[in-house]
């Protein structure tokens, strides 16, 4: 053999050495990342202005944890990517990219509105729940939303217990209708009330232009079925007697349209116009809601709209005035570019605050809101047993509304204002923000057997 041919077999000997030691490796990193467990998160419910902020937080703390916490995956669609086998890489996004979720509004992932019933009811689903999480080296689950998710969450706390895999659930607090226990308030509300404030504020200084020869009143439906607290936000614009909204109606108060109808009037011979914030969730009292429909959704709750064309069609009809109403709805809670920067700071702490407690063990719990001062405002991080979270609603307190029922108290004043402080605009470009869209990479399924949701 020439040198040239001893040269060639020396390099194919040497390459083959490198070839099997990278075989080794690769084989040894995924024998020690399969000793570290899988994390999965997800978005429910209604989504808001921050919830994002809430991924961001958990995506990062955990990437910060490489040594405990291997991949993140995160559901697509809420807890029927966990049941579909759909899931989605995380760590396809860059770090720039999930940053921008801290800005960015709606659900990066998707959303749904899907409850999973009792173990006894539908065991089949709780049995695929561990099928996929046993296939994908799951551990950590960590679910963002309001009430029925907080409940979604507790069930699947208690898989270790009844069916014997080690998973440790964490529900991440989230809703704009700020009606969950134990917390002090929701991330998600803060952004929404701010919102609701300025809007009321300034439609009711074109109405107030326009009252003499034209529209003497406007209304405003905003959300909230059981609990008026986005309604009582709207208070907030009223600073000094006769500041619009001079009338707010909640679902805490039973409408009686006598008394409405008066008040309307007194205003309007007072102000020379009337602003009205009205909650979805307005009702009689026998119950019924102003605006019901034989329509439900998924939980079996009536679908609710249109309070607010039915309040300013009564006033005309009993008072003769012009008016003009507008629906809220998504854009109260989408509205991202006028966000509470006290909001976003919340929802990223309570997403970092998650990974933190499951990296300590712990199971069926959430990271709650806790103020600590009003004057300055002050607030830290609690724990919240899920047991008391999950399909507890919180309802305005009566004394944050005032005795004649049509307005908010300086008390409610007191909780709502540090609420609403602080302004943290998203990046704009050519006169729009700019907001993230994710790759949102499918991690590839593992198991044969589709499951079908019901």
């Amino acid at each position: 053999m020439n040198v040239a041919g001893m040269l060639d077999l020396l390099h194919d000997n040497i390459r083959g050495v490198i070839v099997c030691a990278d075989e080794r490796v690769n084989t040894l990193w995924e024998i020690n990342d399969m000793t570290k467990k899988n994390a999965f998160y997800a978005q429910s419910g209604g989504v808001t202005a921050v919830i994002n902020a809430s991924a961001c937080g958990v995506i990062e703390t955990a990437r910060t944890h490489k040594d405990k916490i291997g991949k993140i995956y995160a559901g697509r669609n809420g807890i029927i990517g966990a049941l579909t086998e759909d899931l989605i890489d995380t760590s396809k996004d860059s770090a720039r990219a999930i940053a921008a979720l801290r800005h960015t509004p709606s659900g990066a992932f998707g959303s749904c509105r899907y409850k999973l019933k009792s173990l006894d009811d539908n065991r089949a689903e709780y049995e695929r729940l561990i099928e996929v999480f046993s296939a994908h080296n799951i551990g950590y689950f960590f679910y963002n939303g309001g009430g029925d998710s907080a409940d979604t969450c507790l069930k699947v706390s208690q898989i270790s217990k009844s069916l014997g895999y080690p998973i440790q659930a964490i529900h991440i607090p989230k809703t704009v209708d700020n009606d969950l226990p134990i917390t002090d308030n929701c991330p998600g509300f803060g952004s929404v009330a701010k919102y609701i404030a300025v809007s009321i504020r300034e439609a009711a200084f074109d109405v107030a232009s326009m009252a003499k020869t034209s529209t003497k009143i406007f209304v405003m439906e905003v959300m909230g079925r059981h609990a008026g607290w986005i309604a009582a936000a709207g208070g907030l614009a009223a600073e000094n007697v006769g500041d619009a909204p001079q009338i707010i109606l909640f679902p805490e108060v039973a409408f009686n349209e006598r008394k409405f109808m008066a008040r309307v009037k007194q205003v309007v011979d007072e102000c020379g116009y009337c602003a009205i914030v009205v909650s979805e969730g307005v009702r009689y009292k026998n119950g019924t809601f102003l605006a019901e429909s034989d329509a439900r959704d998924v939980f079996g709750h009536s679908q609710l709209g249109g309070v607010a064309p039915m309040v300013a069609q009564m006033i005309q009809a009993k008072h003769g005035y012009k008016y003009h109403w507008a629906v809220a709805d998504y854009l109260q809670r989408a509205a991202r570019h006028i966000a509470s920067k006290t909001d976003v700071e919340q929802a990223y702490a309570v997403g970092k605050a998650a990974v933190e407690m499951a990296l300590k063990g712990k199971n069926a719990v959430m990271p709650a809101i806790k103020r600590i001062s009003s004057k300055p405002y002050k607030w830290k991080i609690s724990e919240a047993r899920l047991t008391r979270v999950a399909n507890v609603e919180k309802m305005m307190p009566r004394n944050y509304i005032s005795k004649d029922g049509f307005h908010i108290t300086p008390r409610c004043r007191h909780y709502l204002q540090p609420l609403i402080q602080g302004e943290d605009y998203p990046p704009f470009k050519n006169g729009l923000p700019q907001y993230v869209t994710l790759k949102n990479v499918a991690v590839k399924k593992k198991l044969d057997k589709p499951f079908k949701v019901k």
